[in-house]
């Protein structure tokens, strides 16, 4: 069968695209409300030197904060939405560097808001919080930013770092659109000949194909191409991480590291127990790669071999409509609250569903005001409908800490980000388990879940070490060039998938394509929270409402409390490695079963 062509985003079906009209109607109103909020960096100034002056101010300059961050976030969110539907339209990658540059300016004019708060007498603020007990609302909020003490600059060094934040993050944009809009990869040809095209949103599919000449070509057109740019790939992270080091310095942090778990409350040590307990359990890694290899009765397993099913037979295409349907079904034990909110998002057009040529690649959920938006690049597979489980749960996540906290302390640390979505998914597929009797659906079913162990413990920590490899390397001073993160990348390969497997030298350039190494030390937490993830949907699903009490008290607890304990409030402790442990012993397990299926 031809591939389906790619259409241009205006011949894509208006139901599945996302309504960016409900931040604004038209472009002319947010240039009209851009303007408006242009205001913003005078009225922030007007409160330098002055927020030690009463605690009817500081609580004024609180008020303004709240009311200029919904309104400048959903600015940034209608340009970014934009911008994603396609990325090489020139129009709204310049309104995304329109509120860059308001973001610039408002971040400048409040460089002195975080020295004048640190200064001010903790005698100050309690007779502040006596005075007006209304300022109590930002209790969470000025502890935070008040515990920054030793991180803190000068009101003058304060305008400098915040002047240099457009130059520090441009890396992850340049990146971002020569990944995405500029580079182009050689079209392939399936066995009877018919052109399939090789996007950075096609390639999963392409790696699940049944045909390894298919999986083969697609992985040579995309890794070979990649490989041609290789030194400007190295250049854009390298650029990325001396950012990163420039502010961890200027900080006064002893590394990117530190600094980038401080800003979210995580101990260090949670970052290092991950990689160790991962370390200790490559074993189940190293089995499952032998039986994958056993089960495909190949004389060598390959790296593009690695997404096609073992028990490929037991695949069925799954449309948008049905997944829908089948993902309300799994995620009923959370209660009828949940799923009408759940469901306001699919009749609502919160989801842009398909590709759409130049449409940013990959998935996400973002904003909450007025709802979440989701971006897919939908494929009809078992794959994609997981895929929907796990950005709707980020996107509930989102609705649930806004409808219950103030704007002040809505916002959750990514720390806790990957969990919801990760609940969706374990709930998901233990549902489609639960209704399946027929041993090779059953196979197949484990055979995916064990794939979400490898995808998202085991892969993301050895992107987790790649990425610590990154910043050590240049914190000594060392430039990060394309053969060193290559060496790297192709070693950490062969440690994490093991003998079973021919660790193809193309994989060493993969780094080049994985977006998330430009988002300082974000990855670790997809395996921090698939463990606490896999915890709480058992939980759910052995102890029944008491469980899903505790765990809508995580997703309305917004960033109201420290990360860690916001996750005991739903029964776990991330600060033990036993999390990590137990998930992957869970996987173990999983892998005795799947051998056992297919004797």
């Amino acid at each position: 069968m031809a591939q389906k062509k790619i259409p241009k985003r205006s011949e894509v079906e208006k139901q599945y695209t996302w309504a960016t009209e409900d931040l604004f109607a038209t472009d002319a109103l947010w240039e009209e409300a851009l303007e408006a909020a242009k205001v913003y960096p005078g009225k922030i100034a007007a409160f330098r030197g002055r927020l030690s002056e009463s605690a009817e101010t500081l609580y004024d300059y609180m008020q303004l904060c709240d009311e200029m961050q919904v309104k400048v976030e959903r600015l940034g969110n209608y340009a970014m939405r934009k911008s994603d539907e396609d990325t090489a339209n020139s129009f709204y990658q310049g309104m995304k560097g329109k509120i860059m540059n308001l973001y610039v300016a408002i971040g400048s004019a409040d460089s002195f808001s975080t020295p004048e708060l640190i200064a001010i007498p903790d005698e100050t603020i309690e007779k502040f919080y006596a005075d007006l007990p209304a300022l109590r609302l930002y209790t969470r909020k000025l502890s935070k930013i008040r515990q920054y003490k030793a991180h803190t600059l000068s009101d003058a060094e304060e305008r400098i770092l915040a002047l240099a934040g457009q130059v520090v993050g441009a890396p992850g944009e340049t990146a971002s659109a020569f990944r995405n809009a500029d580079i182009k990869f050689p079209s392939i040809k399936d066995a009877d000949g018919n052109e399939l095209i090789v996007t950075q949103g096609s390639f999963i599919p392409l790696m699940e194909n049944p045909d390894v000449n298919v999986r083969k070509a697609a992985f040579e057109s995309l890794y070979h191409t990649f490989a041609a740019f290789k030194n400007t790939s190295a250049a854009f992270l390298d650029s990325q991480v001396k950012g990163l080091i420039f502010n961890a310095r200027a900080r006064n942090y002893n590394s990117t590291l530190e600094a980038a778990l401080d800003h979210t409350e995580v101990p260090v040590a949670v970052y290092h127990n991950l990689i160790n307990a991962v370390h200790e359990n490559l074993p189940y890694m190293h089995k499952y790669v032998a039986l994958r290899k056993k089960l495909m009765g190949a004389d060598e397993l390959h790296m593009y071999d690695l997404y096609t099913p073992i028990v490929g037979d037991a695949d069925r295409e799954i449309p948008y409509e049905e997944a829908k349907e089948i993902i309300v079904k799994a995620l009923a034990p959370l209660g009828e609250d949940y799923i009408s909110i759940l469901k306001e998002g699919f009749e609502n057009r919160w989801i842009d569903v398909y590709e759409n040529e130049g449409k940013r690649g990959g998935a996400y959920s973002s904003c909450g005001d007025p709802h979440p938006y989701v971006l897919l690049n939908q494929k009809d597979t078992l794959d994609s409908m997981f895929t929907i489980a796990h950005e709707m749960g980020h996107s509930l996540h989102t609705v649930y800490s806004l409808r219950n906290q103030p704007i002040c302390q809505a916002d959750y640390v990514i720390f806790v980000a990957e969990i919801a979505s990760t609940c969706n998914e374990v709930l998901l597929v233990r549902y489609l388990l639960n209704n399946t009797t027929d041993k090779r659906e059953r196979a197949y079913l484990i055979n995916h879940f064990l794939e979400s162990f490898r995808g998202t413990v085991y892969r993301q920590t050895m992107f987790a070490e790649f990425e610590l490899f990154m910043n050590q390397l240049a914190e000594k001073g060392e430039t990060l060039t394309a053969d060193a993160l290559c060496e790297k990348y192709y070693e950490l390969n062969k440690q994490y998938f093991g003998d079973a497997i021919t660790v193809d030298p193309e994989i060493a350039y993969e780094w080049e394509r994985i977006p998330h190494f430009f988002y300082n030390f974000y990855v670790f937490q997809y395996a921090t929270g698939f463990s606490a993830a896999c915890a709480i949907a058992n939980r759910i699903l052995t102890e029944g409402e008491p469980a899903v009490a505790d765990y809508k008290k995580f997703l309305s607890a917004g960033g109201s409390m420290d990360p860690i304990s916001i996750l005991k409030l739903a029964g776990v402790d991330m600060t033990t490695a036993a999390p990590i442990n137990e998930a992957l012993k869970l996987f173990g397990e999983l892998l005795d079963e799947m051998e056992e299926l297919m004797k």
